[in-house]
């Protein structure tokens, strides 16, 4: 756990590890998302905790600096880490004006998607991922009988969903244009607010879509909030994967923090840290976790 005061931001100048080593901080930038960053206020403080967050205050330690925690939106976080904003638009990447660079490293369960590899470098994945159809209990709508395919599966819940309200969200995993969900004939809602993604099962309970999107570390979370009034109706998308997000020009960093994760892997640290936040993951994702040398 971290404390953060709310205050203004400062910039800084892009560097890489031999900088951060110089001055003695690492700066690692994240948005409130599932169990990777976590937030909550305590007085005039804001508390910030969560995988992501204990696997950076580790990775810095490693490296013998300190560390700090900056916050930010979906709509700026690229900006506060490469100086320059992005966003996906039309099916493209639409860079936006140039903003200060605020930290060296971004880490809140980052879906790897092509788009953003044109922003940002990635380390190499840590978690897996998904986007699954979720409708509340009481809908017409049941879950699919899976099959061998997951191409298969996908398919059959592409064609539930003409005429059919699904909650969206722009710029994250959600985004409809990543899945094509307008060529479906689904009526796509997008909030009228700035929501979470961890808002969007609430926004689907409170009557604003009949359906949602959602990702595997949301999903896990709500199946366990709302356990008699969600279910999973099947997937979306492909399998997906998570990385640590990274400058281009930062390449020494990346290669530092690859390391130390295959290291943190093969002592157990990371399977524990796993197991503290998302116990179900490996329920869903054991082969997973099998391949890449963890086990429960």
């Amino acid at each position: 756990m971290v404390l953060v005061l709310c205050g203004t931001s400062t910039a800084y100048a892009a560097r890489d590890l031999a900088d951060i080593k110089e001055e003695g901080v690492l700066r690692h930038i994240g948005v409130p998302y599932a169990n990777f960053v976590t937030q909550y206020t305590e007085g005039n403080k804001v508390v910030h905790s969560g995988l992501d967050i204990e696997l950076m205050q580790l990775f810095a330690k490693s490296i013998g600096v300190q560390y700090e925690f900056i916050p930010a939106t979906w709509n700026n976080v690229f900006g506060k880490l490469t100086g320059t904003n992005g966003q996906f638009i039309d099916h493209k990447v639409v860079i936006g004006s140039n903003q200060a660079i605020e930290g060296d490293v971004m880490a809140h369960g980052v879906t790897i998607l092509d788009w953003r590899k044109e922003l940002i470098a990635f380390s190499d994945h840590y978690f897996p991922s998904a986007v699954w159809l979720i409708a509340r209990r009481d809908s017409h709508l049941q879950p699919i009988t899976p099959s061998a395919s997951l191409d298969t599966d996908i398919k059959a819940v592409r064609q539930l969903l003409p005429g059919l309200q699904v909650l969206a969200m722009k710029q994250s995993c959600l985004d409809p244009d990543l899945y094509r969900l307008y060529d479906t004939g689904a009526n796509v809602i997008l909030p009228t607010k700035q929501l979470q993604l961890n808002e969007m099962v609430p926004a689907m309970l409170n009557d604003e879509a009949e359906t949602t999107l959602l990702d595997v570390a949301d999903t896990l979370i709500a199946l366990e909030k709302w356990p008699n009034e969600i279910k999973v109706i099947g997937p979306i998308s492909p399998e997906q994967l998570m990385g640590v997000g990274f400058r281009k020009d930062s390449p020494e960093l990346r290669k530092a923090f690859n390391q130390w994760l295959a290291n943190i892997r093969a002592d157990g640290t990371f399977n524990r840290l796993v197991q503290k936040y998302y116990p179900g993951v490996f329920h869903y994702y054991r082969d997973y976790f099998t391949r890449y040398g963890l086990s429960e």
